[in-house]
């Protein structure tokens, strides 16, 4: 089921998103209001010059196909977080500290600075922000192998 919009969006010759609606034509990207909780719900399409917000989505999937892949893959291409699916060891238990853990993205080795870095999430998860700025996510820390766990523990 797909609703009615009052814009089109397409892709400008430097491959932007661009949005043109009654007020004129802006490049613009897609923005998540809740992008753990809700990830294909509740987006804004926020214009680059001036962020301000050009258009409300309440879900991605009552767009019609071809907008919502230009916003899928927008949000695809901004959007970068592994899976942590293991740990595989820590420098110390103490901070700072690197980790070598194994992603959905394949093994990584990450910095973490301070505990203040694990944010809890819903459901057991938890959001690892490495030292050099990309996070990571853990869905359900009660899911990852005993080891794993027992490594995590130290930092809780």
């Amino acid at each position: 089921m797909s609703v009615a919009i009052d814009f089109t969006l397409a892709r400008d010759a430097f491959g932007r998103l661009l949005l043109t609606d009654a007020a004129g034509t802006a490049v613009v990207v897609p923005v998540r209001a809740f992008p753990l909780a809700t990830r294909d719900e509740c987006l804004s399409l926020v214009g680059t010059e001036d962020g301000r917000e050009r258009a409300w989505l309440e879900r991605l999937d009552l767009l019609p196909p071809a907008p919502r892949a230009l916003v899928e893959q927008e949000l695809a291409s901004r959007e970068f977080m592994p899976e942590i699916q293991r740990l595989v060891a820590v420098s110390t238990y103490a901070t700072p500290s690197l980790w070598d853990v194994e992603t959905d993205r394949g093994p990584a080795r990450l910095m973490l600075k301070s505990e203040d870095d694990l944010r809890r999430l819903p459901d057991n998860g938890l959001l690892v922000l490495s030292g050099d700025g990309v996070h990571f996510r853990i869905r359900d820390r009660m899911a990852l192998d005993r080891a794993s766990r027992r490594m995590l523990d130290r930092f809780l």
